[in-house]
C-alpha cells in the first residue's frame, strides 16, 4: 500500500498560486534527493555502478542539476536531450545516448560531446562509420524478443522497433571487431512502469548469460551492462514501490552466478530509469473551473490533456488529492475533465471524491515523469509553469509559463498573403 500524501498544505498551496497561477507542475526536492541516494546504495556493492536519468522523463536542466549532483548521469535521445546536458555542463561518459531512427547531426552531435553511443540496429553500424566514423566504444541494444515478456505500454519485445536480435548481437560486435573498435557494452529494456522487482533480475539474468556468451564465443571483454528503466512507480494507493534492495539482490546473485562464475572481467552496471526517479515528486496542480451535471456529473479544471496527457494516452490511473477536503464525508462520483475539444480529455472516470465546488484546489499526483514533458499546443493551449519546492521549503519557478508571444514566435504573419515556397 502506498499513502498518498502531499508534501504541501492547502496553505502553501494557496500562497504559491496567489504569484504563480494554476495549472502548474511542482516537484519535491527533498524527495527525489532521498530516492537517488537509495536507489545508489542499493547496488553499492557494484563498482562503477551510475544511473543515468531519462531526460524525457522531465526535461528541465533544474532537475536534471539535482540529479546530477547525487552522482547520476544523463539518457538522451535526440539533439535538443544532448544540448541540455551540454548547458548543464556534462560531457563524455556522463552521457548515455540511446536513439532510434537517428540522423547524422544527432550522432554528430553525440559523438562531438564524448557521449556513449548506444546503437539501436546493425545497419547503424555502416551508416555511423560512413557518415562520422566509428567512436572508441559503442554499445548495441539487446531486444530478447520472445525471451522476455514485456508489458502493456511498451509492448512484447518481438514486436517492438527496439533493438537488435540476438544472432544480430554476435555478428555485429564481429563487426566491430573486424573494424578495429576495442570498447564494449551492451544495453536492454523490455518493460515499462513494472512493478515486481523480480522481473528486473530476470532481465539481468537473460543479460549476463548472453554477455557469458558473446565473450567467450567473440573473446571480447564487456564494461557494461545497462539494464535500462522500466522501473514502476505506485501510481494507485493499493500498489507498492519497487522494492530495491530486493531487485539489486537478485540482480547480484545472477551476476555472481553468470558474470563472476565464468571468470569474466568486473562489470560496471548502468540504469536509465526516468519514472521511478522524478514520478512521485511531482504534482499536476489544478482549480476546479465548472461543476457539470448532465447524464453525469463533470468536474472542470482549468488544465487539460495538454498538462497530463497519460490518462487519455493509456488509460493511466493518477490518484486525485482535493487539499482542504481530505476528511469530508460528502463523496459524489466525477469524471474529472479538462478543456479540449476531445471527449477523452478526461483525467478521471467515474472517481469518487469529496464534493467540489468551483475553486478548489485539486491536485493531481504522480506526474513528475511523463507530464509536463508530454504537454503539447492542441486547440492553443499554452503550456504551463514548472515550479520546484526546495529542500528548505521555498519554491522556486524553474520554467516560466508559456505566453501567446511563444506560441506565435514560429510564425511570420507578413508572409501569410504573399507566401512563396
Amino acid at each position: 500500500m502506498t499513502e498518498k500524501k502531499l508534501p504541501f498544505s492547502k496553505e502553501t498551496l494557496e500562497k504559491i498560486i496567489d504569484t504563480c497561477p494554476t495549472p502548474f507542475h511542482i516537484y519535491d526536492e527533498k524527495a527525489m534527493r532521498a530516492y537517488a541516494k537509495r536507489f545508489k546504495q542499493a547496488f553499492a556493492w557494484n563498482e562503477g555502478f551510475k544511473e543515468y536519468y531519462a531526460i524525457k522523463a522531465a526535461p528541465n536542466p533544474f532537475l536534471m542539476k539535482i540529479l546530477r549532483e547525487e552522482g547520476f548521469g544523463i539518457d538522451c535521445s535526440s539533439i535538443a536531450e544532448l544540448a541540455l546536458a551540454e548547458k548543464i555542463g556534462m560531457s563524455g561518459d556522463e552521457i548515455m545516448f540511446t536513439s532510434n531512427d537517428t540522423p547524422v547531426y544527432e550522432y554528430q552531435k553525440a559523438v562531438a560531446m564524448g557521449a556513449i553511443i548506444n546503437l539501436d540496429d546493425i545497419s547503424h553500424i555502416q551508416y555511423l562509420e560512413e557518415n562520422i566514423g566509428l567512436p572508441e566504444l559503442v554499445c548495441f541494444r539487446y531486444n530478447p524478443g520472445s525471451l522476455k515478456e514485456g508489458n502493456a505500454i511498451i509492448g512484447h519485445p518481438e514486436e517492438a522497433k527496439y533493438g537488435f536480435t540476438r544472432s544480430q548481437l554476435f555478428e555485429g560486435y564481429q563487426m566491430l571487431l573486424d573494424k578495429g573498435v576495442k570498447r564494449f557494452g551492451i544495453h536492454t529494456m523490455v518493460a515499462s512502469n513494472e512493478l515486481d522487482p523480480d522481473y528486473f533480475a530476470g532481465t539481468a539474468q537473460i543479460l549476463f548469460e548472453l554477455i557469458a556468451d558473446l565473450s567467450k564465443k567473440l573473446n571480447i571483454n564487456f564494461e557494461f551492462a545497462n539494464l535500462g528503466g522500466g522501473i514502476g512507480i505506485p501510481y494507485k494507493p493499493d500498489q507498492s514501490e519497487v522494492d530495491l534492495e530486493r531487485m539489486s539482490r537478485g540482480i547480484k546473485a545472477n551476476y555472481d552466478k553468470y558474470i563472476i562464475a565464468n571468470g569474466l572481467k568486473p562489470l560496471k552496471l548502468y540504469f536509465e530509469s526516468g519514472r521511478a526517479i522524478t514520478g512521485p515528486y511531482g504534482y499536476l496542480v489544478s482549480k476546479v473551473l465548472h461543476i457539470k451535471d448532465t447524464y453525469k456529473k463533470y468536474a472542470g479544471l482549468d488544465s487539460s490533456m495538454a498538462n497530463l496527457m497519460r490518462p487519455a494516452l493509456y488509460g493511466s490511473y493518477h490518484h486525485i488529492t482535493v487539499p482542504g477536503k481530505e476528511s469530508v464525508t460528502t463523496k459524489i462520483m466525477y469524471d474529472v475533465t479538462g478543456s479540449l475539444c476531445e471527449n477523452n480529455d478526461k483525467f478521471a472516470i467515474n472517481r469518487v471524491l469529496p464534493k467540489l465546488s468551483t475553486g478548489d484546489i485539486v491536485v493531481i499526483h504522480d506526474t513528475g515523469a511523463h507530464g509536463h514533458s508530454m504537454g503539447f499546443n492542441y486547440n492553443g493551449k499554452l503550456r504551463s509553469a514548472e515550479l520546484l519546492l526546495r529542500e528548505d521549503g521555498n519554491v522556486v519557478e524553474i520554467r516560466r509559463a508559456e505566453t501567446l508571444d511563444d506560441y506565435f514566435a514560429t510564425l511570420d504573419f507578413d508572409q501569410v498573403p504573399g507566401f512563396k515556397v
